[in-house]
C-alpha cells in the first residue's frame, strides 16, 4: 500500500509540475531547436538516434563539448545525418544562453547533470537528461524541485520505459498472468578480453590539455592534474560516476518499478568489489562485480552484476506465484505458467506460453528512439512525457542506496519522511 501512495503522489506531482507545453504556440510547420550537451559516446550516438526519432519535428542548431575533437567529430555527423552544420560551444552557459534554443539534450557525466539541469530550466529550455538524474540523492531532489517551479518539459533517459516489450510485460502482469509478484531477480553480465578493461574507452591520441578543457569537465568535483583516463573513462572513478549503481543497475529497479508499479525500497544491502583487471597500473574506484538485495513492502529485488561472464546477458525475472515473466537483452519476452509441481489448477495450467521479440512489435532498438520521440512530443503538447524528474529520481534513488550501502558496508535504509538514506 505504501508504495502505491508514494506511486500516486509522485505521478501527481508530475502531471501538475509538467502542465502545457510553450512550443504549442509556434508556428505548425516550425521545429524545435536543440541544443546538444556533450557529443562523446553516446551523445554522439544520439545525434542520429534523435534524427530517427523526431527528424521532421526538430532540428539541432547547437552543440557543446569540453573536447575540440568531439566537437568536430559531431560537426561531421551533423553533416551527414542532418545535412547541416551547428553551433559550437565549450561553456554550457553560453549554449544555454541562446534564446532560440528551445530544449536541451544534456548527455554528460553524471556529477555535471545537476547543474545543467537547473541552469537549463532556469534559462527557459525543456531538457532531456540521461540517467541517473543527479550524482546524489539530494541533487535528485535539487532537480525535482526546479522543474516543478519551471513548468518545463523534463525527460529523464531511462528508456526501457518506452519498449514495446517492458509495457506488453507491464500489461499481462496488470491482467493477472503471474499472480501475485513478491520476488524478482534482475541481472546484467558483461565480459570483455583481458586487454580491454570495462569502460576503459579509447583515449584519442590527440587529446591535450589545450585542446580539452579539463577544468570545465571536473565542474564542482575535487580539482584534479589533468589526467586522460579520468576525463574519457569517467565511469571508473565515484568522483564523477556511481558505477554500476547508477549506469546498469538504476535501468533496472527503474523498470521493475514500472511493470510493478513499485517506488523506492525500504532498504538495501550491496556487495562486491574490484576483482577483475587489478593490475598494478589499475586506479580504479567503483567495483566489477555488485550485488544488491532490495526489500519493499512483502517484495524483494535481487540483482546481480559482474563483469567477468556475459553467458546470460541482462534481464529481468519475474517471479510471480502463478507464472513467470522473463525480459531478456532488451530482445525477447517469455511468459510461462506455474506448474505446481505438476498439480496446477486449470485455470492455470491451460494459459498458453508467449514468446515475443522486438521484431513483434517493429523495434529495432531498445527504446530509445520512441523515449526520444515522447520527449519532443511532449514539448510540443501532444504527449506527457513518460519519466519525468520524479520517476527518475526513484530510479536513482535505488542507485545511490547500492552504492551508499557498498561504500559503508552496512544496510542503506530509505527514511521517507526526510526524504534521505540512513544506516543499521
Amino acid at each position: 500500500m505504501a508504495d502505491e501512495l508514494n506511486r500516486r503522489n509522485f505521478l501527481k506531482a508530475a502531471a501538475i509540475a509538467a502542465g502545457p507545453a510553450v512550443i504549442a504556440a509556434r508556428g505548425a510547420n516550425e521545429k524545435v531547436n536543440i541544443g546538444w550537451i556533450g557529443v562523446g559516446t553516446r551523445g554522439y550516438a544520439g545525434l542520429g538516434w534523435l534524427h530517427t526519432a523526431a527528424a521532421n519535428e526538430v532540428q539541432v542548431t547547437a552543440i557543446c563539448d569540453t573536447y575540440e575533437g568531439y566537437i568536430a567529430r559531431a560537426q561531421d555527423r551533423m553533416q551527414t545525418v542532418w545535412g547541416n552544420k551547428a553551433k559550437t560551444f565549450v561553456d554550457y552557459r553560453e549554449l544555454l544562453a541562446d534564446k532560440s534554443i528551445d530544449a536541451v539534450y544534456i548527455m554528460t557525466p553524471e556529477h555535471l547533470h545537476h547543474d545543467m539541469t537547473i541552469a537549463a530550466l532556469q534559462a527557459g529550455k525543456h531538457v532531456y537528461i540521461e540517467k541517473p538524474l543527479a550524482h546524489t540523492i539530494e541533487e535528485g531532489f535539487d532537480i525535482v524541485k526546479a522543474w516543478k517551479q519551471s513548468g518545463k518539459i523534463v525527460q529523464v533517459g531511462t528508456q526501457n520505459r518506452s519498449s514495446a516489450l517492458y509495457k506488453k510485460a507491464k500489461e499481462l502482469i496488470k491482467q493477472g498472468m503471474v499472480g501475485d509478484v513478491h520476488y524478482v531477480r534482475a541481472f546484467w553480465y558483461r565480459n570483455s578480453l583481458p586487454n580491454d578493461p570495462a569502460w576503459r574507452y579509447a583515449i584519442p591520441p590527440e587529446a591535450t590539455p589545450q585542446n580539452t578543457d579539463f577544468n570545465r569537465f571536473l565542474g564542482t568535483a575535487p580539482k584534479h592534474e589533468w589526467d586522460p583516463q579520468r576525463y574519457f573513462q569517467w565511469r571508473l572513478y565515484w568522483d564523477y560516476s556511481g558505477g554500476i549503481s547508477t549506469d546498469l543497475l538504476v535501468h533496472q529497479t527503474d523498470i521493475v518499478n514500472f511493470m510493478l508499479d513499485k517506488t523506492v525500497p525500504k532498504s538495501c544491502m550491496a556487495s562486491g568489489g574490484i576483482y577483475r583487471w587489478t593490475g598494478k597500473t589499475d586506479d580504479r574506484d567503483v567495483p566489477d562485480t555488485l550485488s544488491a538485495i532490495y526489500e519493499y513492502d512483502k517484495f524483494h529485488i535481487n540483482y546481480s552484476c559482474y563483469f567477468g561472464n556475459d553467458h546470460y546477458g541482462y534481464g529481468e525475472q519475474i517471479f510471480g506465484n502463478e507464472g513467470t515473466i522473463e525480459v531478456m537483452n532488451r530482445q525477447d519476452l517469455t511468459f510461462t505458467p506455474e506448474l505446481y509441481r505438476g498439480k496446477a489448477p486449470d485455470d492455470i495450467k491451460n494459459r498458453k506460453t508467449i514468446a515475443l521479440s522486438r521484431k513483434d512489435f517493429n523495434q529495432t532498438d531498445d527504446g530509445v528512439f520512441n523515449h526520444f520521440r515522447n520527449f519532443i512530443m511532449s514539448v510540443l503538447g501532444k504527449e506527457q512525457p513518460i519519466a519525468p524528474p520524479p520517476i527518475g529520481q526513484q530510479a536513482a534513488i535505488s542507485g545511490h542506496m547500492a552504492t551508499l550501502a557498498f561504500k559503508n558496508q552496512k544496510k542503506a535504509i530509505w527514511d521517507e519522511a526526510a526524504q534521505k538514506v540512513t544506516f543499521a
